[in-house]
C-alpha cells in the first residue's frame, strides 16, 4: 500500500533540495535549509522538501547539512559543538535556523524528506516526526541510522512507520539484483523509494532497469541533484517519480507542463 506520504501530491514530485535560495534570496545573504529557504520552496509551489539534520551541543536537532560551519562560514567549527542559540546568531541575518521540530510545526501543509547526517541525530528525530509521520519520508547513506530514527519514531508513539528510502547498502544490493535479473522483493520491503543520483564517479545508477524493478515493487525512484530543465523532462520520460532540484521553482514550472 503506498505511503499518506505520497498520497494526493504532484507526480513526478518535486522535492526542494535544502528549500529554494532564489536570486534575491542569495542576494539578500539567504542560506540553504533556513526558514527563508523552505518558504521560498513553498512559494514556488513546491510540496516537499529535502533538508538534512544534525544534533547541537544543547542536544537540539537542527537542519543543517554540512558536519562543519566551514562552508557557509568559514567557521570550522562542528556543529555538534556549537549551541542551538549560537547557530541560531549566526543564521539571524541568513533565513533563520529551524531545528527539526520548529520546521515541521511551522510548515504544516508541507511534507519533509529528512536525511540523518549523525548517529547522534536518529533517534532524537524518530522522537520528533513520529506526530508527522503520514508526512515525514526519513533517510540515510547508512540504513542501520535510518532504521534506528524509524524504531524511534515507533517507540514514539506515531500511529504509522515514518515514509523511508533506502540507504547506500540498500542501493547498491539493488544494482546488483537487477543485473543479474534477480527479484528484489525482500531487499525493498521496507523501503518505499529510492533515491539516487543518475551518476556517481561515472558510474551509471539510474537505469531502465532499476526503475523497473522499483515499479514492480510499489517502490519510487526519485534522482538528485537536477537543475536543467531539459533533464527534469528527460528523466520524467524515463518513469522516475520524483526530482530533487536546487531550483525547486524551474521544476514546478517545467514538470507542470509536460
Amino acid at each position: 500500500m503506498t505511503h499518506p506520504y505520497f498520497h494526493k501530491a504532484g507526480h513526478p514530485r518535486v522535492l526542494a533540495h535544502r528549500g529554494l535560495v532564489t536570486a534575491a534570496g542569495e542576494d539578500s545573504g539567504v542560506w540553504e535549509n533556513s526558514a527563508a529557504a523552505f518558504a521560498a520552496a513553498h512559494a514556488a509551489g513546491a510540496e516537499y522538501i529535502e533538508t538534512d539534520c544534525h544534533v547541537t551541543a544543547d542536544g537540539d536537532v537542527v537542519l543543517f547539512h554540512d558536519p562543519t560551519l566551514t562552508r557557509l562560514t568559514g567557521d570550522d567549527r562542528a556543529v555538534a559543538e556549537m549551541t542551538t542559540r549560537e547557530l541560531r546568531s549566526l543564521f539571524e541575518d541568513h533565513g533563520g535556523l529551524l531545528t527539526a521540530a520548529e520546521a515541521l510545526d511551522a510548515f504544516p501543509g508541507m511534507r519533509f524528506n529528512i536525511d540523518v547526517k549523525t548517529e547522534a541525530a536518529a533517534a532524537p528525530l524518530g522522537a520528533i516526526v513520529a506526530p508527522h509521520a503520514h508526512r515525514v519520508l526519513v533517510t540515510s547513506f547508512s540504513d542501520a541510522r535510518r532504521r534506528r530514527a524509524l524504531d524511534a519514531a515507533a517507540d514514539a508513539g506515531a500511529k504509522m512507520r515514518p515514509a523511508t528510502s533506502g540507504g547506500s547498502r540498500t542501493i547498491a544490493s539493488l544494482l546488483t539484483l537487477a543485473t543479474m535479473h534477480l527479484s528484489p522483493a525482500r531487499l525493498l520491503r521496507d523501503v518505499d523509494a529510492v533515491q539516487i543520483p543518475e551518476k556517481q564517479s561515472g558510474i551509471r545508477v539510474l537505469t531502465r532497469a532499476l526503475i523497473r524493478d522499483a515499479h514492480r515493487h510499489g517502490i519510487e525512484v526519485h534522482v538528485w541533484t537536477v537543475n536543467d530543465p531539459d533533464d527534469m523532462l528527460r528523466l520524467a520520460a524515463l518513469g522516475v517519480d520524483g526530482i530533487v532540484s536546487d531550483r525547486a521553482d524551474l521544476a514546478v514550472q517545467t514538470l507542470s507542463r509536460r
